[in-house]
């Protein structure tokens, strides 16, 4: 189920220090909507389950183009979210701008949720006149110091639908595949080629696709559910509303399937923007497979080069299968496919806990973990708790104190033990509470009587000197 919240507001009112509170600074992609100088940000925020956060960025007065800006910008957060959260300065109190963002929004029927933002230091009226803008939800907040963050959450997780509790139904056991990549770099073509036939429309433009298109799909090497999507177009290149929210679906898109394939230009190779695809798979725990297209198109010295550059760039996921491909020629075309179904089907096995703290024991064994301040940090069991991504919670001691490198290292080993390919695994702590806090130690008469003992001696050495 799509859970998407669009921060909408004029500028300079916090709606990127919002964006950054909510995501916790976890920030997806960035792109620009020309004209707007502002970015465009997507993150994933925990409201209750996860839900996709868009920075729309500031809506600017412009004495010829007010009108337009502010109807894209409204209709863009209208069509495609779940909710809105309109920010406001409590400093400033209720503007222009604002009523006239406000009467968009309640025109079309949008939730919308009231934040009004910079509350410390402003008078209590500024806050209380955004009442007057008719939405039921207002909340007063401070972004930068966290204030009145609970009550927004709260009032966002009764607007928003239930998050899903488990993973989307597949098909008749079908792989759901989710395509990904920027404008341009032959997805439609791959999957063409896998399809056999001309099923989604090739143009040599950047944007042809738009929306995200599921096909089903058999192949020798399983069965799928192919998702095509909207292109995720660099910095500074996304053109117009309509395509910065098919950016939001292809993320979305990307969130319903099992295993996504990140394609991108070799002739371009691996830009920030592919990173930036690649931390949000990683962040919704699909399994991820890079594609690197139009491989045919390049000499033996550049391929060289990219295979370096893709070495540096991807060291935080050295995981990540890489495929050398030609989507119009065909090459290796069908060893992806393969691979997704080795994703898959390793992500859909079981491990019982005490293979697990098997695994621990092993790792520890061989690597212990530091000391600190003269102790050791014991890391004692270790369960599963999330299936996607994969998350082992590791019980013990001082476990705040362990370092991101040990945390890295334990990682690669359960990935190891567990023989997973192209799946993220995350390796969280908890501190076991000492039984012994808090609790005064009462002697029986028996120690009373030897602790007086031990005391009178002791004096009387003393007093022997």
């Amino acid at each position: 189920m799509s859970r998407i919240v669009a921060i909408v507001g004029r500028p300079n009112v916090g709606k990127s220090t919002l964006f950054n509170r909510l995501t916790r600074r976890r920030d997806a992609l960035v792109a620009d909507v020309p004209g707007l100088t502002r970015d465009r940000r997507y993150g994933v925020a925990d409201v209750d389950g996860a839900v996709t956060l868009v920075d729309t960025g500031g809506l600017i007065e412009e004495a010829s183009d007010v009108g337009d800006l502010m109807a894209r910008q409204a209709d863009l957060a209208i069509d495609e979210a779940d909710l809105v959260l309109f920010v406001v300065d409590a400093r400033a109190g209720l503007t222009v701008p604002d009523e006239a963002i406000a009467t968009r929004l309640r025109k079309a029927g949008a939730v919308v949720i009231v934040a009004v933002n910079k509350i410390d230091g402003a008078p209590e009226a500024n806050a209380a006149e955004f009442a007057r803008l008719g939405f039921a939800a207002v909340v007063p907040i401070s972004a930068a110091h966290g204030r009145g963050m609970d009550a927004l959450v709260e009032q966002m997780t009764a607007a928003l639908p239930v998050a899903p509790t488990a993973l989307p139904p597949r098909d008749d056991g079908r792989i759901r595949l989710a395509v990904i990549g920027r404008p341009n770099v032959g997805k439609s073509t791959l999957i063409n080629r896998w399809l056999g036939e001309e099923r989604q429309i090739v143009f040599d433009e950047p944007g042809t696709t738009r929306d995200a298109i599921e096909i089903p799909f058999d192949h020798p090497c399983g069965a799928f559910v192919l998702i095509d999507t909207a292109g995720v177009r660099r910095k500074g290149k996304v053109d117009g509303v309509v395509e910065k929210f098919s950016v939001v679906k292809s993320l979305e898109a990307m969130r319903s399937a099992d295993v996504a394939v990140v394609v991108i230009d070799a002739q371009e190779g691996l830009v920030e923007q592919d990173l930036h695809v690649l931390e949000y798979a990683m962040t919704a725990g699909v399994g991820v497979v890079l594609a690197i297209n139009k491989w045919d198109g390049l000499d033996p010295d550049a391929r060289r080069q990219v295979r370096t550059t893709l070495d540096r760039r991807l060291d935080f996921a050295p995981w990540i299968p890489l495929h050398f491909i030609s989507a119009k020629h065909g090459t290796a075309v069908r060893s992806v496919l393969e691979t997704v179904v080795r994703i898959d089907r390793t992500a859909r096995v079981d491990v019982p806990t005490a293979e697990l703290n098997r695994m621990l024991e092993t790792a520890v064994a061989a690597h212990a973990p530091p000391t600190v301040q003269g102790r050791r940090i014991k890391l004692r069991y270790v369960h599963k708790v999330v299936d996607r991504p994969l998350t082992l919670l590791v019980h013990g001691n001082q476990t705040e104190a362990v370092p991101a490198s040990y945390t890295r290292y334990l990682e690669n080993r359960f990935r190891e033990a567990l023989k997973l390919v192209g799946l993220p695994i995350r390796v969280v702590y908890k501190t076991g509470d000492n039984p012994f806090a808090g609790r005064r130690n009462v002697l029986t008469e028996r120690q009373r009587k030897r602790r007086r003992r031990v005391v009178a001696h002791a004096k009387k050495r003393r007093g022997n000197r």
